[in-house]
């Protein structure tokens, strides 16, 4: 198994004409993620990626002739809520939202009204899901993975490779390595993740790796305390020397008031069982102190 992409993922790639949409799209492609159709409106009966894409200007459409379940958006900032919703309302499932850029007030409504349709959004600002040996979504580099039994979830894209790559070379392979995306208001938190990885029978392990701002890892940890107790688990908070009220990388890695603070997530995840890391590198040796053999 894995979560949110596999092998029964039919991806409809939004804004597949464009540079980036295009130059991802090929990628993804190439690790064998089964792009069925793409959408650019006005440019509807069109192809892509040499010709092996048929390109519709609605997602209805695409959904209509290829069976797509899953939208990965490489479109603009000001064009992507509306992207969003129309992937929900033509029946996908599962929307990547790799766009970055987009106001918070802009998402609110988006992320209720996707989650009122039974869709799930992933993003926005994310760099989308990986299931080593069987499809990635988004922008997370292919070789970077191997195939394993440790759930990975991120807010942070290079963080996330830079942990995968080092469980790689320590020989621990992942189920699904999952970026979540950095911005204030995002469709699918830590706490999602987790009942996510913990339904899942091939997830053995957890490496959540978070930033400052915000509760979100706090509440996950927990959830975790009370339902992951005897699963291995590691984690590595980001911005462990920012300044009150400076916004460090990410929209939505600010401390306000004194609430998300690198110590005070640390504390939260200690508690509930996870072993800390003081860089991501540590990641794979703090695994093995957690008792994960792989």
């Amino acid at each position: 198994m894995s979560i949110l992409v596999g092998r029964d993922t039919r991806l409809v790639v939004q804004g597949i004409t464009g540079r980036e949409g295009e130059f991802h799209a090929r990628a993804m492609r190439e690790y064998g993620t089964q792009i069925v159709a793409g959408v650019t409106p006005g440019k509807g009966g069109q192809t892509a990626l040499d010709g092996a894409v048929p390109v519709y200007d609605t997602v209805e459409e695409a959904v209509r002739d290829s069976g797509a379940n899953t939208s990965c958006i490489f479109v603009p900032a000001a064009g992507a809520p509306d992207a969003v919703l129309e992937a929900a309302a033509a029946g996908i499932a599962t929307i990547f939202c790799i766009t970055e850029g987009i106001p918070a007030l802009d998402m609110i409504p988006v992320v209720e009204m996707v989650r009122a349709r039974g869709a799930r959004l992933i993003g926005p600002n994310c760099p989308g899901a990986t299931s080593p040996g069987r499809a990635k979504v988004g922008i997370i580099p292919g070789p970077i993975h191997r195939e394993g039994r440790v759930g990975v979830v991120s807010r942070s894209g290079t963080l996330t490779y830079e942990a995968v790559q080092a469980m790689t070379d320590a020989g621990l392979g992942q189920s699904t390595c999952l970026g979540i995306g950095g911005d204030p208001v995002i469709g699918t938190t830590f706490l999602d993740a987790l009942q996510l990885f913990a339904a899942d029978e091939e997830t053995d392990a957890i490496v959540l790796i978070g930033e400052i701002g915000g509760a979100a890892e706090e509440t996950a940890a927990a959830w975790a305390a009370a339902h992951l107790a005897d699963v291995p688990k590691v984690a590595f908070i980001a911005g462990r020397t920012a300044p009150e009220g400076k916004r460090m990388g990410h929209a939505g890695a600010i401390i306000s008031g004194g609430a998300g603070t690198a110590a005070s997530k640390v504390e939260a995840l200690e508690a509930a069982g996870f072993r800390v890391a003081g860089s991501p590198t540590e990641l794979p040796g703090l695994l093995r102190d957690a008792g994960y053999r792989g």
